[in-house]
């Protein structure tokens, strides 16, 4: 590759055998004495299983300042903290075509359609095109790949999973048409390749890799060239991405390696993914940051576990299987242990936020140009409802979100409210989503209306 003086394109490649590794947004990338380009806005959604202790995360007015805005948050929400200027949380939020009767599958599969999930164990069922899928359709035209689904559990079971509903309005959250569903990737390995491979079979890049070979070694050439060509600036957006690219790599590979060397390899889960949840979950999150400084894809979908998971927590305290939890009839200390999971999950998506914070692109961050919807499609998991769904907002949107806010509903409000105002705020615009029958006026900027 020949780089001149002049602006290097946004989508320029780093090429080399089996492998294309797309650049972050440089200085040079910008022709001279220009205004700045438009920040790229990203959209994404994590899913959180089987809803949550209410009292423990919703917060109260004590939580709030005199004006009304979030000052502090609630117990499960406190990981958060730091975060609490792009930080939105919803109260009265509802999925009314979830209830089916409502059940897990429901949960799951309502929460990005906010449609009704025909009542089928067989092949043909029916659900709706989700709100990722809506805002792939439109800044998925940008990028190579038009979203991204991942998971931390990689399902292949069929048939009914609940109560006469298909497996796979539980196993995925994305669905491109009506009869389309998206299945999500739970193996680093595989999503990796997926951002960065070009060229070759599969079975051929991953042959290379095994033999510990990185992407890095694969475009040095190219990477010495650049190099020559950019300021001290660009260097150090260069050298700390290819970092990140390289310790991602590393921790792939380690993962491997102690999978295979393992006298019993763990067959609940794909060859290569960390042993410890946490790990997993932190190496997808990293992912998608990776995907996002490339500009590899734009929309992001995410489940950190599925409904009815029987995952257990000891890291934390937990030895409890998570299902037969979050069936706590009120008990007390079933209630408390619900809210340690509840809590841990939230720290997760924190560790999220404070990379997407970290990652500078152009006059912001990752997360000031972004927006992530964290929550559930369960209210009271006790009871299979809903209603006041776990929800929050996370990013700034390129300036077009404000953050801090509590918003209360006095009555139940759709959930594909909040859907429509995000597709509205990364600028795929549409006049009704599902069951919508309005927009969150209180998440826009007063300069954005």
């Amino acid at each position: 590759m020949m780089f001149s003086r002049k602006a290097i394109p946004r989508r320029t490649l780093l090429r080399g055998l089996g492998a294309a590794l797309s650049l972050p947004l440089l200085d040079a990338m910008l022709p001279a004495l220009t205004a700045a380009p438009v920040p790229v806005r990203r959209l994404g959604f994590v899913y959180m299983p089987m809803g949550a202790n209410p009292v423990q995360w919703m917060p109260t007015a004590a939580n709030l300042d005199a004006g009304g805005r979030l000052a502090t948050l609630s117990p499960t929400l406190a990981p958060l903290t730091p975060f609490l200027d792009r930080l939105s949380v919803f109260r009265n939020l509802e999925l009314r075509n979830a209830y089916s009767p409502g059940n897990h599958a429901t949960a799951n599969a309502a929460f990005l359609s906010a449609a009704k999930a025909k009542l089928t164990e067989g092949t043909d069922y029916e659900l709706g095109t989700t709100v990722d899928q809506l805002a792939a359709q439109s800044m998925g035209r940008e990028t190579p790949l038009p979203s991204l689904e991942l998971a931390m559990d990689l399902l292949t079971t069929v048939g009914d999973c609940d109560n006469g509903f298909a497996c796979v309005y539980q196993n995925n959250l994305s669905w491109s048409s009506p009869t389309t569903p998206l299945p999500a990737e739970a193996h680093p390995r595989v999503v990796f390749e997926r951002i960065f491979g070009d060229g070759g079979s599969a079975s051929e890049r991953r042959a290379e890799l095994k033999r510990n070979a990185s992407i890095l070694d694969w475009v040095s050439e190219d990477i010495s060239s650049l190099r020559r060509e950019l300021g001290a600036s660009d260097k150090v957006k260069v050298e700390h991405y290819l970092d990140t690219v390289r310790e991602v790599e590393r921790r792939i590979q380690k993962a491997e390696a102690r999978t295979s060397d393992a006298a019993l390899p763990d067959v609940e889960r794909p060859v290569g993914v960390p042993a410890a949840y946490a790990d997993h979950a932190k190496l997808m999150f990293d992912l998608q940051i990776l995907a996002m400084q490339a500009d590899a894809t734009r929309v992001f979908t995410f489940q950190l576990a599925r409904e009815t998971s029987n995952r257990t927590y000891p890291e934390i305290g937990v030895s409890d299987p998570h299902h037969p939890l979050s069936h706590h009839s009120n008990d007390p200390e079933k209630l408390a242990r619900l809210a340690k999971i509840n809590q841990y999950h939230v720290s997760l998506f924190a560790y999220f936020l404070e990379k997407l914070k970290a990652t500078r692109e152009g006059d912001g961050s990752l997360l000031d140009h972004s927006l992530f919807l964290y929550g559930s499609g369960m209210g009271n998991p006790d009871i299979h409802d809903h209603i006041n769904l776990p929800v929050v907002v996370a990013g700034g949107a390129a300036g077009r979100v404000k953050g801090a806010q509590f918003v209360q509903y006095k009555d139940p409000t759709p959930l594909a409210n909040l859907h429509l105002t995000l597709l509205d705020r990364v600028g795929v615009r549409m006049d009704k989503f599902a069951d919508s029958n309005g927009k969150v006026v209180e998440l826009t900027e007063p300069a954005a209306l």
